[in-house]
């Protein structure tokens, strides 16, 4: 009989969070188990201010953790979906989608405007090429500059006047109690979010099923298969952190509708798709969605960006 866990998480409030959450899920899911939570620092801790590109992508956030996973020293790791490659180490697996929050991204700054009415020439910060690209596309006459960091690090700068405005995943703002300080909720159907983005995934090695049996209280059906189809498309296009890529799935009257969206790092050329299918093949439903965006041009955008 399972005992205890050991979770991994990254140390920043909301990961700590995210794993905080977790933890109170399997404790009231499982008497008498006892659930730790250790804190691994990755490169992308260790490395504040460079851009994420130039560490090799997502894997910095991860990275660190996995190999705690592979070791034994874990049990589990819960990261924000949208920060794991789409395909994972050997030896892991994504054990457990959770119920997905708020996936929209959202406008902070002091001011209280909207993406509309900010001032010509205002410095808007996000690390995001995807909120790059689609920041300037709608307003082309705005100052996008890369910023790093956690939640509080980017609304500290912000607070401090280095930028105007911030756009940050409005799930994060909502889990840390912070959506008070959002100006606008940018529209999901305008401003496509991350592929997985307001879920977490609860990762674990592939071989452990007592571990695979308790999680199953984190796990939600619908989300999983939203995320599985914006994964697949990621996947399918090649695609990580570092790109300009949007993905948007979500349960309509009992199906899957998948929006997909490739932009231009200065966002003056954005291709987007849209198709439908079974939730249970979205894997299906991600890939076709993938093809549909190559077929309008989507490959030659992501080639000029590697």
């Amino acid at each position: 009989m399972l005992t205890h866990l050991v979770i991994g998480s990254r140390g920043s409030p909301l990961a700590l969070w995210q794993a905080g959450w977790a933890r109170t899920t399997l404790l009231n899911a499982i008497p008498g188990l006892e659930v730790r939570i250790d804190v691994i620092r990755t490169r992308a801790d260790r490395e504040p201010d460079e851009p994420v590109a130039r560490m090799g992508g997502k894997r910095v956030f991860t990275r660190e953790i996995e190999e705690a996973l592979l070791d034994g020293r874990i049990d589990l790791a819960v990261h924000s979906l949208k920060d794991m490659p789409t395909r994972l180490p050997g030896g892991l697996r994504l054990a457990a989608t959770t119920r997905r929050w708020d996936v929209r991204d959202a406008l902070v700054n002091c001011a209280g405007y909207n993406l509309e009415n900010l001032p010509d020439g205002a410095v808007v910060g996000t690390g995001s090429p995807r909120r790059q690209a689609q920041v300037r596309h709608v307003r082309p006459d705005l100052n996008v500059e890369e910023i790093r960091g956690n939640v509080d690090t980017r609304l500290r700068k912000l607070d401090a006047g280095e930028v105007e405005a911030v756009v940050l995943a409005a799930a994060g703002l909502r889990r840390l109690g912070l959506a008070g300080r959002v100006s606008e909720f940018l529209p999901a159907e305008r401003f496509l979010p991350a592929p997985g983005q307001g879920a977490l995934g609860i990762e674990i090695r592939h071989d452990d099923d007592r571990v695979a049996q308790a999680v199953r209280s984190l796990h939600d059906r619908s989300t999983h298969s939203a995320v599985t189809a914006e994964r697949a498309m990621l996947d399918e296009l090649a695609g990580g952190c570092q790109m300009p890529v949007g993905a948007w799935a979500r349960l309509d009257e009992g199906g899957l509708v998948a929006d997909g969206m490739v932009a231009a790092p200065d966002g003056g050329r954005v291709v987007r798709a849209r198709t439908t299918g079974d939730p249970d093949a979205s894997t299906d439903v991600g890939r076709k969605l993938a093809k549909l965006l190559i077929e309008h041009g989507a490959r030659q955008i992501l080639r000029d960006v590697l």
